[in-house]
């Protein structure tokens, strides 16, 4: 439930237009839409600030959608969905303004919002084959509020790639750095950043790279100091955790 649809609830109370047992058994049947195969959070923005999230992958196209029309229905300005199929994007978008993207399967109904972050978010790749991991990333931080700055295939094995975007880097509050292969990109942008450098790595890579789990141990054991580490390929987790730092006073 909205905070504003809060508010009025109370003050339909306030001024005795409701009564109070009246005002409770409304908060209680609004947190969760159960629609047989999913309940849905209503309360999601109220308890974090941020409103839930459809993880499309393994659905079924008409499952995403249901889930979907019931934040629409409760007034959620903006409903991103992750994972989605392109079978799915056309089943929401018959019935909704979908913005979809086909590299990282994101899609969202509605308009992005101003952002309101204090500063820019930057993702960077190692290359290209790591991008529908970061427009994961880069989309759920713009979704939710955030100046969002691409710098894409500044791997290392072509450092001079990288530092040429010295002042970008350097300018940042929030860097999502992502990376497969060796994963040392992290690394090296939190040896020139002053900022939280949120390390993604992603399954690209030749057979010892096992899928992603090469880079996960190296960022893990990166030296630089002020890296934080999500799981393989979760760009979603890297753009929501850099939106919350970005937020932060």
């Amino acid at each position: 439930m909205k905070k504003s649809k809060i508010e009025e609830i109370l003050k339909q109370v306030e001024c005795g237009k409701l009564s109070a047992q009246d005002a409770v058994t409304k908060l209680k049947l609004e947190p969760i839409d159960d629609i047989g195969f999913a309940k849905v959070d209503h309360h999601r923005e109220l308890r974090q600030g941020t409103p839930e999230v459809i993880y499309g992958e393994g659905k079924r196209p008409e499952h995403i959608l249901a889930i979907a029309e019931s934040l629409i229905n409760i007034g959620q300005p903006i409903v991103l969905i992750t994972r989605m199929s392109r079978e799915a994007a056309e089943l929401v978008s018959s019935k909704h303004p979908l913005v979809y993207d086909a590299v990282s399967k994101t899609g969202y109904i509605g308009s992005l919002p101003e952002p309101d972050g204090k500063g820019e978010i930057v993702v960077a790749t190692g290359g290209t084959t790591d991008i529908p991991v970061a427009e994961e990333a880069a989309i759920t931080a713009s979704v939710l509020g955030n100046s969002v700055v691409r710098l894409y295939d500044v791997g290392v094995s072509g450092i001079h790639r990288l530092l040429s975007h010295a002042e970008e880097i350097m300018t940042a509050r929030v860097i999502i750095a992502v990376a497969g292969m060796e994963g040392a990109l992290p690394s090296v942008i939190g040896g020139l950043a002053d900022c939280p450098v949120i390390a993604v790595p992603t399954s690209v890579g030749y057979g010892a790279a096992f899928g992603g789990v090469a880079a996960l141990l190296a960022m893990l054991n990166s030296c630089a100091s002020g890296v934080s580490v999500v799981n393989i390929d979760n760009g979603f987790g890297a753009g929501y955790l850099a939106s919350m730092i970005n937020h932060l006073d």
